[in-house]
Order: structure tokens, then C-alpha cells, then sequence
């Protein structure tokens, strides 16, 4: 190399071989978490450009940040997508990524340090206020995706529009002539399902619309909440003609119901969910939902803990990201005999 030759970084290979910085990183640190042929490609551009390891060059080593991302539950579609946004936001950033599920055992955060971990992101997890203050005597930043309770003070989050959202749902169903819309949800406590059944309320009332109780269940954000309110709803002496659902599984539920009864949807009952998951486009008929960017909301909740991990601070502690209607097929006018029969 020419004494004022610029050295070869990680980031030079990185670009050579169309992968990440981290992905680099392994290779020159031996991990084997790297597929076969990307190792090779990545080794012959390192021998390529005379690339020296950071073990000889200590001033020029890179430290790839590794962040823990805890789920609860099963690896559903909302997971997913979420997961991949997180995991697609890190690669381009060069951090790492270590997915697992929420552990309650003793000091688990402690152990967490201990690997190396650089902060913690929660993906549908409840912290209690004991797991905040392991955190905080740990000393790792914690970010909530879609927090279920109002966030401690100390915790940072990443939402969505969700009252606007169930706004604009249920004003799609009342501007197609629906009055009897019911809302079938998530948990009674849960943040992210109070702001969409409020965002439902406020709607009907600005129709005019009436809401009576028995029109609005809670659940859990699951296929058999949609199968069991559904049934519920469509038993009453005068079931609505269209239901709002709290998220794209319990929509799901809510058609299958139908099915099993013989209506059609839309034609006999018009659904709403929420979401916009792979389950929404795969349903049948496709589903009328309110989409959240949850790959973007992943992305974001990836660079908060980033920052956090770095000390750095952040203008707020909670981030919500704009919701959209997506209109398929599962929504349409009311039948006149059908609201009649109703």
C-alpha cells in the first residue's frame, strides 16, 4: 500500500459485496452466523483490497452495537412484519440483532449486559415496574413497539396513529350507510385498543349513530376472539350490519363466523380491521383495513434504542407513525332487506 493510500474499511467491503457492515464484521471476527457464499465473497474482497483485521489495527476497530429484541407470545404476522423492519433497519445501519422471547427470570436484564447487549426493544411485551427498575439498574435503554400500557416515564416507545385509525374506519362503514356498526377488540386495558375503540366512539357520535353496549366487546387481539364475539354479536335480536375489528386476526374471525353462518361478506355483513398484515390481503374476500407502517415503526423503534445506547438523547418519548384506510373488498352498502331483516 503507498504510504497515503487511503486504508480499506469495513464499510468499503461492505459495498464491494452488497451486504451490511455487521455482516463484514462477522466474517472478520470469524462468526458463523454468515451463509457459505457470502463468507467467500466477503473473504476473497477483503484478500482483494489487502484488508487488515482490527485485532492489528486497534484504532480503526469498529464496534458493531447489539441490540436485544424481545417478543411475547407466538410469531405471528403483526410480530413478524415488525421483526423484519427491525432486522432490515439494523443491516443498513451495521448493528446487530438478537430476537428472543420476554423472560421473567432473575436478573435476566443483568444477564443481558453481560452478553453485550446495548439495549433492549419490546415487541407486544408487558414491563411491570420491577422489570423497569432491572433496567434501570442495569443501566439499558428500553424501547416499547406498540406499547399495550401507558409507557413509565423512563421508557421510550413507538406507536401509531391508532385513534385516528378507528376514526377513519368506522367513518368508511357510516359513509357506505351502516348505523348498526359494532366494535369487537383487543384487551380493556390495552393503550393501542382504547385509542381505536375511542376513535370508533367519537365517530358514531358525530353520526349520530347509536352505540349500545352489548355493540362493544373486548377480547384478545386473536383469530378465536373474532370467532367468539362474532357469534355473540350476530345472536343479538338486532346484530349489526357491519363490525369493526381490532386487528386483522380477529377480522379473520369475524368472516369465518360469517362463513360458518351463511352471510356473505360484504354483502350481508361488512368488516373492517386493522393492521394490514399479510393476513389481510390472503383473507377472502380481501380485507377493507386500516394499515399501520409496522416495517416503519420496527425501523423506528430500531434507531431510538441506537441513539439511546449511544447516551444520546431523543426529542420525545413516544413516536406515532400515520395510519391509512386500505380499501378492499370486505366493506360495502348495506342491503336494504338485509338492514330491514336487522
Amino acid at each position: 500500500m503507498r504510504p497515503n493510500a487511503r486504508r480499506t474499511t469495513l464499510a468499503d467491503i461492505a459495498q464491494a459485496a452488497g451486504v451490511s457492515i455487521a455482516t463484514v464484521s462477522k466474517v472478520v471476527n470469524g462468526r458463523g452466523d454468515v451463509a457459505p457464499h457470502t463468507r467467500t465473497r466477503v473473504q476473497e474482497l477483503l484478500h482483494q483490497h489487502h484488508y487488515l483485521a482490527p485485532v492489528f489495527r486497534h484504532t480503526e476497530a469498529v464496534e458493531i452495537p447489539t441490540i436485544e429484541v424481545q417478543f411475547k407470545g407466538g410469531l405471528k404476522s403483526y410480530v413478524a412484519e415488525t421483526l423484519e423492519g427491525i432486522v432490515d433497519s439494523a443491516a443498513e445501519l451495521g448493528a446487530s440483532v438478537v430476537i428472543s422471547k420476554a423472560s421473567s427470570a432473575p436478573h435476566w436484564a443483568r444477564d443481558l449486559v453481560s452478553a453485550g447487549r446495548r439495549a433492549v426493544i419490546a415487541v407486544t411485551s408487558v414491563y411491570t415496574t420491577a422489570h423497569l427498575n432491572e433496567l434501570a439498574r442495569s443501566g439499558l435503554p428500553l424501547v416499547v413497539l406498540d406499547p399495550l400500557h401507558l409507557p413509565d416515564s423512563r421508557v421510550n416507545s413507538v406507536g401509531a396513529t391508532n385513534f385516528t385509525g378507528g376514526l377513519a374506519a368506522t367513518q368508511h362503514l357510516l359513509s357506505l350507510g351502516h348505523r348498526r356498526v359494532a366494535y369487537l377488540g383487543g384487551p380493556t386495558m390495552a393503550v393501542c385498543n382504547q385509542a381505536r375503540m375511542h376513535g370508533y366512539r367519537a365517530a358514531m357520535e358525530a353520526e349520530g349513530a347509536p352505540v349500545p353496549d352489548v355493540y362493544v366487546r373486548p377480547g384478545e387481539f386473536t383469530y378465536e376472539t373474532g370467532l367468539l364475539g362474532a357469534t355473540a354479536l350476530l345472536d343479538l335480536q338486532e346484530p349489526p350490519t357491519a363490525i369493526f375489528a381490532g386487528n386483522d386476526e380477529i377480522a379473520v374471525g369475524v368472516i369465518e363466523t360469517a362463513r360458518v353462518r351463511g352471510l356473505r361478506v360484504p354483502e350481508d355483513l361488512s368488516v373492517v380491521g386493522f393492521d394490514d398484515t399479510s393476513l389481510a390481503q390472503m383473507a377472502s374476500p380481501p380485507l377493507t383495513t386500516v394499515r399501520q407502517p409496522l416495517r416503519e415503526m420496527g425501523g423506528a423503534a430500531l434507531r431510538t434504542a441506537l441513539r439511546l445506547a449511544n447516551g444520546e438523547k431523543v426529542g420525545s418519548h413516544h413516536i406515532e407513525l400515520a395510519t391509512e384506510l386500505v380499501v378492499r373488498a370486505s366493506t360495502a352498502r348495506p342491503r336494504e332487506e338485509t338492514v330491514a331483516r336487522r
